[in-house]
């Protein structure tokens, strides 16, 4: 007879069965849904005195899951926005659970009617373009190290590419144009939900590129670290975080930004747009699923939306000329 109390075997197939072979769902979406249930694990056993391994699902109550949810808040303290997706992850567990197992069905309704928690969205931070200009002018190019990590900055503001694909990025994936016939160079992602999309590439770009590339394997990842290993994303971070810190004594409002890899992200999508490149182009660009992802960048611009706005503006009035008042008979008389 198939357990099915214990919440053990219903993590391992929920997490090696439905993620993957059911949704088909991104190495990096798994890892987060992972992740979640590791918290969740770890804070019911110590609320319950349970080893893992003898949890029931029942143990993980509704009342236990906000308990938890507020932990994240207050202990950990995670964002409204990465609270509501441990919610997600856990409302995908106890929904598959409830169809698989007709006697969980009441627990499952309990888990799933928890609320996400509605929160106030800051607004995304950008780079303007001299400020970006001055992140890519740091690395010092006359070292190898430099000249990688000015690649990996040029890379991020071309592409507008996620940190991990920038990492996970290999020889294979660039097509460089070669000699004057040919004169457009290309990438191709494979991005959020396994879709893959192609995004053109500066000549600049492709040229710094092919310096870095020249005489490897195709099988190799374009960026490495120091150790000839794929840098990783927390290296990307680390790196773009390095040079922010060098000219944040000069550009101050740097720190507030919070540069980040995605930061960068959001730069290449705010310039698209001032560059009058259309809304769906630049979704397609970034790899976007939803266009209301993309529209953003249309929300936080200002210039663009001042272009807007001057666009439409209405001529000043016309001031109306003054009219002589005609003149009299015996002013006209006098006149002849």
């Amino acid at each position: 007879m198939v357990e099915t109390t214990k919440l053990g075997p219903w993590v391992k197939r929920f997490l090696l069965e439905h993620l993957v072979t059911d949704r088909n769902l991104s190495a990096n979406t798994q890892r987060s849904y992972r992740d979640t249930l590791v918290l969740l694990i770890s804070f019911v056993v110590k609320k319950t005195h349970r080893q893992a391994d003898q949890l029931l699902v029942s143990d993980v109550s509704p009342d236990l899951v906000r308990q938890f949810l507020l932990d994240l808040e207050n202990s950990r303290e995670s964002s409204i926005s990465t609270r509501n997706q441990r919610l997600a992850a856990l409302r995908s567990l106890a929904c598959y659970i409830g169809l698989q197992s007709p006697e969980h069905i009441t627990w499952s309704g309990g888990i799933r009617s928890i609320p996400f928690k509605r929160f106030t969205k800051s607004q995304v931070p950008y780079l303007e373009k001299p400020e970006m200009d001055a992140l890519l002018a740091q690395p010092n190019r006359r070292t190898m190290q430099g000249q990688r990590d000015y690649r990996v900055l040029l890379f991020l503001y071309n592409t507008g590419a996620r940190a991990s694909e920038v990492a996970g990025l290999c020889i294979k994936d660039l097509d460089l144009a070669r000699g004057s016939g040919r004169a457009l160079s290309s990438v191709i992602f494979l991005g959020k939900g396994n879709k893959r999309r192609r995004c053109p590439l500066w000549p600049l770009t492709a040229a710094e590129l092919a310096l870095a590339i020249d005489g490897r394997d195709p099988g190799e990842h374009v960026f490495l670290n120091r150790l000839g290993q794929p840098i990783t994303r927390f290296g990307i971070h680390q790196l773009v975080k390095r040079y922010v810190q060098r000219i944040a004594q000069d550009r101050p409002l740097l720190l507030a930004k919070k540069v980040s890899p995605h930061v960068i992200r959001h730069t290449a999508g705010t310039h698209l747009l001032r560059a009058g490149v259309d809304i769906n182009t630049i979704r397609a660009w970034l790899g976007h699923v939803s266009l209301e992802t993309t529209n953003i960048y249309a929300e936080i611009d200002l210039l663009t939306k001042a272009r807007a706005l001057a666009l439409c503006e209405p001529n000043p009035p016309r001031t109306p000329k003054r009219r002589e008042p005609k003149a009299g008979l015996m002013s006209f008389l006098h006149s002849l």
